[in-house]
Formats: C-alpha cells, structure tokens, sequence
C-alpha cells in the first residue's frame, strides 16, 4: 500500500497559478497519511540506515540535479586546496621552461657550428682543387715559413745537444769511477803507488771539470728548449688561429659573392644583408690576428736574437776552456753567465723522501 500511495505522490502534478501560489490539491489527505507512514519507520531500520549510510569522506557531488547523469558525479576526495595545485603546476612550468630555453640555446650553438664548418670545408676542398680563391699576404707567409723553419732546426740543435749531455755525463761518470779505481790501487800496490796517484789526481781534476761543464750545457740546453717548444710554439699557436681566421673570411666571401651574382628578390636580399654582416664580422677577426702575428713575429725575432747570442758564447767558451784543462777560465765562464752549479748530490732525494 505504502508503494502505490509514494508512487502515486510522486506522478502527481503541483497546478500553479499566475502569482505563483500552490492551488488546492485535492489529494492533500493522500499526501499527509503518505508523510505519516514514511515518519513510522521502526527504530532500529532508522538505526541500520545510519550505520550503513554512505562516509562523508567518499560523497559525491551530483551535477545536473536530482537524477543528473553519473558522468556529472565528482568525488569530494579529488578536490584538492587551489593553492597547492597552482603552485606545483607553475614550478613545473618554470622547470620546463627553462630546460626547453636551454635545449633551445644548444641547438642554436650547434646549429651555428655546423653551418660554420659545412663553409669552411667547403673553401678548404675548392682551394685544393684550385677552383676557389683565398687571401695571401705574401709577406707575412713568407715570415711564417721562415719560422717553421727555423723551429725545425732548432729543434734539432736541441736534441743533438741533448745527446751531448748525456754522453757526456756517461764520461764523467767513467771518469769518477776510474779516478776512485786509482786511487784504491795507489793504496794498494806500493810499487806503483805514484803512477796510480797521478792518475788518480788527473781522473778527479777532469771529473770536477766535467761535471762545471755538464752545468754550462745543462743551461744551454734549458734556454734553448724554453725558446723552441714555448717561445716560438706560442707563436705558431696564434699562426694558427690567424689560418683559421683566413679561411672563415674566404669562406663568408665567397658565399657573399655567390649570393650578389644571384637575384634579387626579397629573400634573397635579406640574406645578402646577413651574408654582409658575418663577412665583416670574420674580416675584422682575420685582420686582428694577422695583426698580431705581424706583432709576434717581429718580438720573436728580437728575442731569439738575444737569447742566442748568450747562449752560443756560453757553449763556446766553456767548451774551449775545458778542453784546454783551463779551469779558471771554464769557472769564469759559469760566473759570467750566473750560472750556479748544484752541489754533489743534489740530485739525490733525501732519506726521507725514499721512505
């Protein structure tokens, strides 16, 4: 009963007239004695009701109304503080910003570096071939190959040098342990104590003049590897830089070239204005390091000039006092020079630095 009477209640239509009042219903009855019955439910019904009914941590909200759609249905456990959401969404924004600045930025550096590299291999194999044309300062290459010139003979000098010193040494050294052999036998054979002693003597006299001239070429050989693999390598390392220089510039010229024999439409005229400003940018460039090669070549000069000049009248004049077994002159020589020799051992760690 208690069915037919909801359901009736719920088909009913609610008449309202023009002022928006309820008109008489003519089931009222019906409706009051529906109320009381649904009032009339047993206690414990209303009890399990209140026990079984739903957590308010999992209540939805319903869009549309009573009987809305279940697509309208938002959980109240998924709606989070605004600020929180906004404020993780824009540090995330930020991080990805700034990580697709930079991506954007290498990509534009290697992208750069390419355009650069494909130019200049270009000039490089059309100048081998002879089809291209570069910029020579007639001048200026032939000091350059001058220079490498002189380097590679220089270098020679040094090694030839180097081999003197240590052969050298290897005689000193002979001579030591001949002198010490003498002596030891002078002691030892007394027929022949006297010859031995002046051997003895002679041996120790050419070993301390050795080892003053082992110093003097020792400080030649210094100088002369300071000017070949610092002085005059500082030098070609900006000889070097300078032929990159000169081969960018060709390399923007001749596309600037190539680009003003071309039309001359819109396209085309912004690139020649491009093409411009990178062709003056890579001539100042090549005119500053050709400046400063010219700068470098002519200090290298004056610098190898003097310190040659030193070093050469060291080596000969040590040389030709030791062997005239003039040893005042051979220790003049050092003096002149200020040129300290090392004390016997100084070479040889300490004690402690063996542990």
């Amino acid at each position: 009963m208690t069915d037919s009477i909801m359901s009736k209640a719920a088909t009913m239509e609610i008449p309202i007239n023009s002022n928006g009042d309820t008109g008489t219903l003519p089931e009222d009855d019906s409706l009051e004695q529906a109320a009381k019955i649904q009032w009339s439910l047993d206690e414990k019904d209303l009890q399990q009701v209140m026990v079984s009914g739903p957590n308010l941590n999992e209540t939805s909200i319903v869009s549309g109304g009573y009987g809305g759609a279940a697509e309208g249905i938002i959980p109240t456990s998924s709606i989070k503080g605004p600020s929180m959401h906004h404020s993780g969404s824009s540090s995330s924004m930020s991080a990805d910003e700034a990580s697709r600045g930079v991506a954007v930025e290498k990509f534009d550096i290697m992208k750069k570096w390419g355009l650069n590299t494909y130019k200049c291999t270009k000039q490089m194999i059309s100048e081998r071939f002879g089809r291209g044309s570069r910029t020579v300062d007639l001048e200026l290459e032939a000091q350059i190959d001058v220079l490498r010139d002189t380097k590679r003979k220089y270098e020679n000098v040094l090694r030839l040098a180097r081999a003197l010193t240590n052969h050298f040494y290897s005689m000193v050294q002979t001579q030591h342990a001949l002198g010490d052999t003498f002596a030891d036998l002078s002691q030892k054979s007394p027929e022949l104590r006297d010859e031995f002693g002046y051997n003895a003597e002679t041996q120790k006299l050419l070993c301390k003049n050795g080892e003053t001239l082992l110093g003097a070429i020792n400080f030649f050989v210094s100088s002369i590897n300071t000017l070949v693999n610092k002085t005059m390598e500082d030098t070609l390392m900006t000889i070097k830089m300078y032929e990159n220089a000169r081969l960018e510039f060709d390399a923007y010229r001749a596309d600037l070239e190539e680009l003003n024999m071309g039309p001359r439409d819109a396209a085309t005229l912004a690139r020649i204005d491009t093409a411009q400003q990178q062709y003056q940018i890579h001539k100042d460039k090549y005119e500053r390091l050709r400046s400063d090669v010219t700068i470098k070549l002519k200090f290298l000069e004056e610098n190898k000039v003097k310190v040659m000049h030193k070093q050469l009248l060291l080596f000969h004049n040590a040389i030709s006092a030791y062997f005239a077994g003039n040893q005042q002159q051979l220790e003049q020589t050092l003096k002149q020079f200020n040129i300290k020799l090392k004390p016997p051992g100084a070479d040889k760690p300490s004690w402690l630095e063996e542990q």
